[in-house]
């Protein structure tokens, strides 16, 4: 559920940034209920998939310097026995102890 956790963070960061409505990097990080260092790590991956990111001193507020879009989705399914046969082409091995967690 971590991953989750984090996805749903990098998530409201960006949508916070896209509405240059940050705060302070404490401000920000108390509304991710984050530390400083893990906001600074998340800043750090949206520049790594390109995001140009500046803050400003007098807005207060981190900002996309371009145009920036980023779209996470989380779909979370949980699949009976009878769903798994049919995706493992009726495999007969299968227990009520699988289950599949999907998150695309």
């Amino acid at each position: 559920m971590k991953t989750i956790k984090q996805l749903e963070r990098l998530k409201k960061a960006h949508k916070l940034i896209k509405l240059q409505n940050t705060g302070t990097p404490n401000e920000f990080a108390y509304l991710l209920r984050i530390s400083e260092r893990e906001l600074y790590r998340i800043l750090e991956y949206l520049k790594e998939m390109e995001a140009s990111i500046s803050f400003s001193r007098n807005s207060n507020t981190y900002y996309y310097n371009d145009d920036f879009d980023l779209l996470v989705n989380i779909n979370i399914q949980v699949m009976v026995k009878e769903e798994l046969k049919t995706i493992y082409a009726g495999c007969s091995k299968l227990t009520e102890k699988h289950k599949i967690l999907h998150i695309n």
